[in-house]
């Protein structure tokens, strides 16, 4: 049970409910995908995550910064990546598919005047992804125009961090506030600087250091985002003539070079569709083998799922998750109540506390789901609510779980996915109730996950794509 003083404090935030309501009250989406979902079958086999998401978008922005050949393994199949893509190809890169996953990018020949274009702009307004353009632009054009881009609605997600390293490195910025277009020029070039950012931004780092490896003199990054995937694009760079050190640490130095080299790297999977699939096999397994999930880059992702009682077990490279687990969540050692929050790696991410809320509706416990770095992410919980399960909503980050330890079903409800992490996990509670849910816009889920009802229908999952 919780506390009285917890529930009476954390319910001192009056105007919550009001907003959550208007959120969900959304327009119909004509032409979208939806899933039908005949919810309480148990799922069992093996499963490989698909190459990750946010490492695809920065490394395939990379190939920008060569005019030879960068070849990229285990590409994820996904919207998101396939859109980037497709914007490359517009403004000139060479795109070869050599086989499933294997692409080779060759940026010889880019179209200056299109990246101008009311065309290119609109694309972009669309693409949160075309964001990581930035960097590799200014540095290698001297010149950048981009329009605010789109991605999920989970609220503010802003770009001062981009701006303000780009500027450092000498690069002039104007905003076009009518028409919300930012552009960058740098008519000299860039040079090294010292700078410590406000914010370990994941993206800003990511753009910060493809513009510094073309930069003259030397660049350091103090408070950089230090995700694997950062790693991951910092060692692609290296290996196309970059020299940069400090990696995996949140000081990074960087020395510009004058040009890059083509080279080839392969992406890790996907650490948010291994969570996913961890949360899967708690709610719904029956005994489900993650396969090559690269457990050293997972950071503290298996154990958030252990402190919520999930057995988890590992062999080799691989993750079991035992079947028809009654998982319960544990306190602190000092008898506090449990708390999930996200923060900057090697924290936990925030892509991730949707699905463990999720897992927690079925644990025996309670526990407190704390997002701070977003402030709409936890609205979908209003469907979880309706769907049975015992939740408060405290305020825009934060809910308190009452989990049902398996006594109580969750019941089918229709839903309408917001963004890509609520999506899956409306999916997972779907797949755990009693009933045929429905849930509307999964082209949000498409966004993050590779061919997602294919790869879990035949793990023993019933759902049906309609259109």
């Amino acid at each position: 049970m919780i506390p009285i003083r917890l529930v009476v404090s954390l319910l001192s935030y009056p105007t919550i409910v009001i907003s959550f309501k208007l959120v969900f009250t959304l327009k119909s989406h004509n032409g979208l995908s939806s899933f039908i979902i005949e919810g309480g079958h148990r799922l069992k086999g093996e499963i490989t995550p698909q190459g990750a998401k946010n490492e695809a978008l920065q490394v395939i922005c990379a190939t920008l910064l060569t005019a030879d050949k960068v070849r990229l393994y285990n590409v994820p199949d996904i919207v998101d990546v396939n859109n980037l893509i497709h914007l490359l190809k517009d403004i000139g890169v060479k795109v070869t598919y050599n086989a499933p996953g294997d692409i080779t990018f060759q940026a010889d020949e880019i179209n200056l005047e299109y990246l101008r274009s009311e065309e290119y702009l609109k694309r972009c307004s669309s693409l949160r992804g075309s964001v990581l353009t930035l960097g590799p632009l200014i540095a290698r054009f001297g010149h950048v125009v981009l329009s605010k881009p789109g991605g999920d609605k989970i609220g503010r997600r802003r770009m001062d961090t981009h701006f303000f390293g780009l500027q450092k490195l000498g690069a002039e910025f104007n905003f076009d506030d009518e028409n919300d277009i930012f552009e960058l020029r740098a008519p000299k070039g860039l040079r090294g600087s010292y700078m410590l950012l406000d914010e370990a931004s994941v993206t800003g780092t990511a753009n910060i250091v493809m513009a510094a490896v073309l930069a003259e003199g030397t660049t350091t990054i103090y408070n950089a985002a230090c995700e694997p995937y950062i790693q991951q694009l910092c060692h692609l760079l290296n290996h196309m003539g970059a020299q940069i050190s400090g990696i995996a640490s949140n000081r990074l130095t960087i020395v510009g070079v004058e040009k890059l080299h083509g080279a080839e790297h392969t992406l890790l999977p996907d650490m948010i569709e291994v969570g996913s699939f961890i949360g899967i096999g708690a709610m719904c397994g029956d005994g489900l083998t993650i396969k090559n999930v690269s457990i050293e880059n997972l950071g503290i992702i298996p154990d958030s799922f252990r402190r919520l009682g999930v057995e988890i077990v590992e062999q080799g490279d691989d993750l079991y998750i035992p079947g028809n687990q009654h998982y319960q969540i544990e306190s602190f050692i000092d008898g506090s109540f449990m708390t999930l929050s996200d923060a900057p790696w090697p924290g936990l991410t925030p892509d991730l506390l949707s699905i463990l809320l999720v897992v927690a509706t079925q644990a025996k416990g309670s526990v407190l789901v704390h997002q701070k770095m977003f402030e709409s992410r936890l609205f979908f919980v209003d469907k979880l609510i309706e769907m049975g399960a015992q939740i408060i909503l405290c305020d825009p980050h934060r809910a308190v779980v009452v989990g049902h330890n398996h006594e109580i079903q969750l019941r089918a409800r229709k839903m309408v996915s917001p963004d890509i992490r609520a999506g899956i996990s409306m999916l997972i509670a779907a797949m755990s109730a009693e009933g045929v849910s429905r849930i509307d816009n999964v082209n949000q889920i498409d966004r993050g996950y590779e061919h997602i009802e294919d790869r879990l229908n035949a793990l023993g999952a019933k759902i049906t794509r309609i259109d």
